[in-house]
């Protein structure tokens, strides 16, 4: 998180399509909280950049020559962890967007999105982590149902009790609320509801906040979309 939170988020956007990458500079250049430091035109050009540059959040190309997004997005995760990557295709794909947000993405986008969908996406990563969409929810739901079949044994295994309190922070959480909205629905303190989300993730199993919307869906938290 910044230190100011008047600073612009800082973006880089990584598309071997010059075009591409100069349509979304310019719809964001118009936002005044948005920043784009740098461009690259493959994965090997963008861990370069990251070397000797900060940025809050990347908008990375799946397919790209030299080095593609799937290759390039473990590595951005080893150099810069916290910075938030959204991938960007043409493709939608269930079982390439499940592997790629276990991998480490914060959203899966098509590249056919609008400048608002993308705009709102980079700000809802930078503040909660994690932008669903329906690609997203489709993709991991999908993915859900084929490891229930696979696995029924290993699921009734990861039964754990939840309590009044822990299941609605996770609903709400199910609903891309953030912390403090979910701090000021549930009268906690923002600090609160974050230990009570790392209880959840110690509790399921999760490793991730895509892990625990995962389970709140296995488990008829939520319902399925």
């Amino acid at each position: 998180m910044k230190q100011d939170p008047t600073e612009p988020i800082t973006v880089i956007i990584a598309d071997d399509h010059v075009l591409y990458r100069a349509g979304v500079k310019t719809s964001l250049s118009a936002k005044k909280d948005i920043k784009v430091i740098a461009e690259a035109d493959n994965g090997m050009h963008l861990l370069t950049l990251l070397k000797n540059v900060q940025v809050d959040v990347i908008l990375l190309d799946i397919q790209m020559p030299i080095m593609d997004g799937i290759a390039t997005l473990p590595e951005i995760k080893k150099i810069s962890p916290n910075t938030k990557v959204i991938m960007l295709t043409f493709m939608e794909d269930n079982s390439m967007i499940t592997k790629l947000m276990e991998l480490g993405a914060n959203s899966y986008l098509a590249k056919t999105s609008d400048s608002e969908i993308i705009y709102e996406a980079i700000k809802t990563c930078f503040n909660n982590e994690y932008y669903f969409n329906s690609m997203t929810n489709k993709a991991l739901l999908t993915n859900l149902k084929q490891r229930n079949v696979a696995a029924p044994q290993q699921m009734i295994s990861q039964e754990v009790m939840l309590n009044d309190k822990e299941t609605t922070i996770l609903r709400l959480m199910c609903e891309e609320k953030s912390t403090k909205e979910i701090a000021d629905i549930v009268e906690l303190s923002p600090r609160t509801v974050e230990a009570i989300r790392d209880k959840l993730k110690v509790k399921t199993g999760a490793k991730s906040t895509a892990g625990l919307i995962m389970y709140a869906v296995k488990h008829k938290i939520i319902e399925e979309l």
